[in-house]
């Protein structure tokens, strides 16, 4: 079976009528983490990062999982991190309303103290990031944001997810930045990650070329 099906982008702004009452904003991405650092016991599981987020968009949970990549696992852990990050971009592009996660993906866990390790380094940054976010110069009308951006994203998740010797940081980072734009509908934060996505896709085809040379002159 498939994991539980969360609202496309878009798709409560869109519905929610000008003349409803004020509604509390969603909770930051990195208040989530704190209260899940705060109680985790024993491990933490993906299902469980999942329903802490709730009803969440495609936006956040590029952020999460880009996120996770950020994080300093041992070498060959995006492979298992990354096609998360894949899956999710690709139903941007497809167009889906709703999106899932295999089963095998949620039962995925991280132990309590390496969690709360992951979340002492990752909420300070968090933080940071959210205190400059807002909407602001969105260049796309309603409801046509997530195809594009899902194209941008997944070729960056392709991008984490080959095997590349620190070469899954930077495409991670400019994911999640995207993400964080769509969620708000900053158009600056989304330039700024579309810049940083371009560039570090510059810089793995530099570092692979660079290699397929020296690998070149060693065989020589």
């Amino acid at each position: 079976m498939w994991g539980c099906a969360m609202e496309a982008e878009g798709t409560e702004l869109d519905t929610v009528s000008s003349a409803a009452p004020a509604e509390h904003p969603p909770r930051r991405l990195s208040r989530i983490f704190q209260e899940l650092a705060n109680h985790a016991a024993d491990k933490v599981t993906v299902g469980e990062i999942r329903q802490a987020l709730g009803d969440r968009s495609f936006a956040t949970l590029l952020v999460f999982f880009s996120c996770l990549n950020l994080l300093p696992f041992p070498p060959g852990s995006t492979l298992v991190l990354g096609p998360p990050l894949v899956l999710i971009a690709l139903q941007m592009v497809l167009g889906n309303r709703t999106v899932w996660l295999p089963r095998f993906v949620l039962s995925k866990a991280i132990g309590a103290d390496k969690f709360r390790h992951m979340s002492a380094k990752l909420i300070p940054r968090l933080v940071w990031i959210e205190q400059f976010i807002k909407p602001r110069y969105w260049p796309f009308a309603r409801n046509h944001a997530d195809r594009a951006i899902g194209i941008v994203a997944l070729i960056l998740a392709i991008a984490v997810t080959l095997p590349i010797p620190l070469g899954n940081w930077f495409p991670a980072f400019s994911c999640a930045l995207i993400g964080l734009a769509l969620s708000e509908r900053d158009g600056v934060l989304l330039g700024i990650g579309v810049f940083c996505g371009l560039l570090s896709l510059f810089v793995i085809a530099a570092v692979v070329g660079a290699a397929s040379v020296l690998a070149g002159f060693v065989v020589a």
